[in-house]
């Protein structure tokens, strides 16, 4: 783990109490919300905005959860579905505000399927460019490291895949070329949620190594997965969710069997 020379630790990622709200209009779904939102609008206009609180539905996906990451930790975020991991790593990276509490960060955090922006309608060739641009690399970074990219990803080993359009490809080629576009650059903070869980073992295997190269860079890297055997495979540390509550945080094995004895996973 990396350090500053005087043997201490390097945080990356304060959680300081972080809780994180998600209002939803309309209360109910189908042909009600959108007479509700015609309410909204009708009372806005009689009562200048009184009623525009009615109908909005407050969801609490994140509650009073703190923790300190540091530098060369790879921690694994497990929970069931709907236990607030996805959401936490958006907090983090910035795309979403919190409720109460602070979120600090040290660098700049990738969450991965965000920064590398991909668009269907350009080739893989062409988007790799695009999403090696928007992590900020140089063109010339982009150009050195382009096979790397390509070859990383796999896409070509059954055709000449990076030369057709992103929309040609299936949802699993797609996401094993945004990893290796992000895994390309070196982060302060890489978050990647679920994107091991695409492609077959010999891509887990090589987007497992190199999440061990990114720590040993001294970066921070934040896994999100349903498999208990890539967390166990890349994390030194994990984050137990559920309903939004941090459960447990502490060295791999020891919160993944506390989670497998609770959930039978």
């Amino acid at each position: 783990m990396a350090d500053n020379g005087t043997g201490e630790r390097i945080p990356t990622v304060i959680a300081d109490d972080v809780h994180i709200v998600y209002r939803v209009n309309g209360g109910g779904g189908g042909r009600g919300s959108a007479t509700a939102a015609l309410s909204r609008i009708v009372g806005r206009r009689k009562g200048g905005g009184q009623t525009a609180s009615r109908g909005v539905r407050k969801v609490h996906a994140v509650r009073g959860v703190s923790f300190t990451a540091y530098r060369g930790e790879a921690i694994g975020l497990i929970g069931t579905n709907g236990s607030g991991k996805s959401t936490l790593l958006r907090a983090i990276a910035g795309l979403l505000p919190t409720e109460h509490g602070k979120v600090y960060t040290d660098g700049q955090p990738s969450l991965l399927g965000v920064n590398a922006a991909l668009m269907n309608d350009l080739t893989g060739e062409r988007n790799v460019i695009l999403g090696g641009l928007a992590m900020g690399m140089s063109r010339e970074e982009i150009r050195k490291r382009y096979q790397q990219i390509v070859d990383f990803s796999g896409i070509n080993e059954k055709g000449d895949f990076i030369s057709l359009p992103m929309r040609t490809y299936s949802s699993g080629m797609g996401a094993r070329l945004r990893f290796a576009i992000a895994a390309a650059k070196n982060h302060d903070v890489l978050m990647i949620d679920e994107a091991l869980a695409t492609g077959d073992r010999a891509f887990q295997i090589r987007s497992e190594e190199r999440i061990r190269e990114l720590r040993k860079e001294a970066g921070t890297v934040f896994l999100v997965s349903h498999s208990n055997k890539s967390i166990r495979d890349t994390c030194d540390r994990v984050l137990w969710l559920e309903k939004g509550e941090l459960l447990m945080d502490g060295p791999t094995e020891e919160v993944l069997r506390a989670y497998e004895r609770e959930t039978g996973k």
